[in-house]
């Protein structure tokens, strides 16, 4: 019997038998985290897809966000003509997709249609490699993500014909934990909350948030592959039940100029035998947790320059590193503190990291990869960190800062000999290239803001 929501072939088989379940949406993220793939007919994926996989074009791990073939990626090209690759479904992640109807949906991993191997350049394979070093000691990784978002009163459609200016959000006061404004948000937000639990997602709670019509929903931690997909579905649920209500969510790191940014707060620790090995009262090899917890938290916080557009991927997600904005600004740890990058919380079974850096906009299997193979290497090299701060940190100037530009997180990510070890050369270059190619589609665009500024007045 399968968990709440999960679904084995035979009981999937059953259900299709029953009229239950029609269609099987067979997806993979791409970089941006967008999930892509087919719908299959149910029969047809009992029959075939379930045990072959099926395939896609290449060049869906080279477009940009407009669906354009872009040049310049040794992996796909025209010169070599944009073949398939193939897609292989994890069956451990079939699914009902509770939203639509008399749908199931199953996430793949992508394989090289030649070797058969996994595409090292694909957002799950990048986790699944890291995941695939803590294996030989027995050694789990458990996250949880914690996604913030705007809900608008305007449908998607009218978002886009109004130029996605004057838009109304759910909210016309900071509502952060009101009981009140989550009231007026509760049919769509009670949906969501449902089709979640009912597709397998652990829901715990639903909040306001800080800014005018911000929300977060929260959902329980799993193992961190685990979460990274329940991450995904999870947005792809949002957007859709919204879409069919005529509302609309964004997860853009910075929504509006004048409002708090949205974010994507990672938590993490490792376990051993059901047991939290940041706990500093647990053996870990030859040494307590508390050496592991204190090495992992070192190499995450080094090692921050040198992977941050895995989470901060886009020119918009730097616009949200602002002062006295609940976005952390300084890399620094501290307890219990939201003013840090980094907040130690909990103890015992429960201490975690929760790091405060990535925006909702980010990738989860990229974001999360980039967390583990830092703390790995802070284990690894036995990396401190740095004192306990203390106070105020958005005060702190002297303390190191977090890059506040796409091009000089790129610059850093492309030249840095950790990435390149931790995730490949390959890999590496295939990245840069993409979020170079992301910063040059904001460097040639006229924006509002410059005709704001400069149309008269220049």
């Amino acid at each position: 019997m399968s968990k709440k929501g999960f679904l084995t072939l035979d009981e999937l088989s059953g259900k299709i038998g029953g009229g239950e379940i029609e269609t099987i949406v067979v997806a993979f993220t791409d970089h941006y985290g967008r999930l892509m793939g087919k719908r299959v007919d149910a029969d047809y994926f009992l029959d075939s897809v379930s045990k072959s996989g099926t395939h896609g074009c290449n060049y869906l791990l080279t477009t940009d966000m407009a669906m354009d073939p872009v040049p310049g990626y040794r992996y796909a090209n025209w010169e070599l003509g944009y073949g398939d690759f193939h897609l292989v479904p994890d069956l451990a992640t079939l699914r009902i997709a509770d939203w639509l109807d008399k749908t199931a949906l199953v996430i793949c991993d992508v394989h090289n249609d030649k070797s058969h191997q996994l595409e090292s350049i694909a957002p799950r394979s990048l986790l699944k490699k890291q995941l695939a070093s803590l294996a030989g000691d027995g050694v789990e990784c458990f996250a949880a993500s914690e996604l913030e978002y705007y809900l608008l009163e305007n449908s998607y459609k009218q978002a886009f014909q109004q130029n996605y200016q004057n838009l109304s959000p759910a909210g016309y006061y900071l509502e952060d934990y009101h009981i009140m404004q989550g009231t007026r948000n509760e049919k769509y937000t009670s949906a969501v909350r449902r089709h979640l639990k009912n597709s397998g997602i652990a829901v715990e709670t639903s909040k306001g948030e800080w800014g005018l019509g911000q929300h977060e929903l929260n959902v329980k931690y799993a193992d961190v592959l685990s979460m990274a997909d329940n991450h995904i579905v999870y947005k792809q649920c949002m957007k859709e039940v919204a879409d069919a209500m005529g509302i609309s969510v964004t997860f853009m790191a910075k929504f509006a100029t004048d409002q708090a940014g949205s974010s994507s707060h990672i938590h993490m620790s490792l376990w051993k035998d059901g047991k939290n090995i940041f706990d500093g009262d647990q053996q870990f090899g030859p040494v307590k947790g508390s050496d592991i917890f204190r090495w992992f938290l070192g190499g995450w916080i080094k090692h921050v320059p040198d992977v941050m557009p895995f989470y901060a991927p886009t020119v918009n997600s730097y616009k949200r590193f602002v002062d006295g904005s609940w976005a952390p600004t300084r890399l620094a740890w501290s307890y219990d503190n939201r003013t840090a990058g980094f907040r130690v919380v909990g103890s015992g079974a429960s201490l975690r990291i929760e790091c405060r850096i990535p925006g909702a906009d980010c990738n989860p299997y990229l974001a999360f990869a980039a967390s583990l193979a830092s703390g790995l290497d802070g284990i690894r090299n036995r990396i401190e960190p740095p004192e306990c701060f203390i106070g105020d940190i958005y005060a702190a100037a002297h303390l190191p800062r977090v890059p506040y530009t796409l091009a000089e997180s790129v610059a850093l990510f492309e030249n840095s000999p950790f990435a390149k070890e931790a995730f490949g050369e390959e890999v590496v270059e295939h990245y840069t290239h993409f979020f170079k190619t992301e910063q040059r589609a904001y460097d040639s665009s006229v924006t509002d803001w410059e005709r704001k500024r400069y149309f008269e007045q220049i």
